[in-house]
């Protein structure tokens, strides 16, 4: 494969919004070793691996907890080192207390409220990213008792049923909102 080839293909990546339920809300941050940057958990897939599954594991290794993955929240593109970017995230929420090492290139993690997260982060595109996304994850995670996880949902009938009331409940909400401002 060419040095062109190689540019032109995307790199590939996923993560998560992870949230604690608190009486305000949390979001998971973290610190990279090398680069000193706060970011949101998401790594590269493997070979063979798909976007759901990568979130997961590096949620897991990026932050030390297990996780429930919930709803799909969006994609984030960007350049990267003369490559395109894309990463792909969910709404996730811990199960337990920190139950794994953390991964080499972590630092730290910060369990923050959703405008420190955002204040928090080192790249303007996970900034901007988590400032549009954020409010629907938080507000998501204080209603959990209605979302049904995305990986124990069952058949892709329901699964595609499930994506879409969420998708209706945020737009719904978001138009409550627009409406109370005008």
């Amino acid at each position: 494969m060419g040095e062109s080839e190689k540019n032109a293909t995307p790199v590939l990546a996923a993560g998560g919004i992870l949230v604690r339920e608190a009486p305000r809300p949390l979001v998971a941050v973290v610190r990279l070793r090398k680069e000193k940057a706060w970011v949101l958990p998401k790594g590269k897939l493997k070979t063979g691996e798909n976007a759901l599954a990568a979130a997961k594991r590096e949620v897991r290794e990026e932050t030390g907890h297990d996780v429930t993955v919930h709803e799909f929240l969006g994609s984030m593109s960007h350049a990267a080192n003369r490559r395109h970017k894309v990463v792909q995230f969910w709404r996730m929420t811990p199960v337990g207390g920190p139950a794994h090492a953390l991964t080499s290139d972590v630092k730290a993690v910060k369990w923050l409220p959703l405008e420190q997260a955002i204040e928090t982060l080192t790249r303007a595109q996970e900034k901007v990213f988590l400032a549009n996304v954020g409010p629907a994850a938080v507000k998501a995670t204080r209603h959990s008792g209605r979302a049904i996880p995305v990986e124990t949902a069952g058949q892709p009938e329901a699964r595609r049923s499930f994506v879409r009331v969420k998708l209706i409940d945020t737009v719904r909400a978001w138009l409550r909102g627009v409406t109370q401002q005008a």
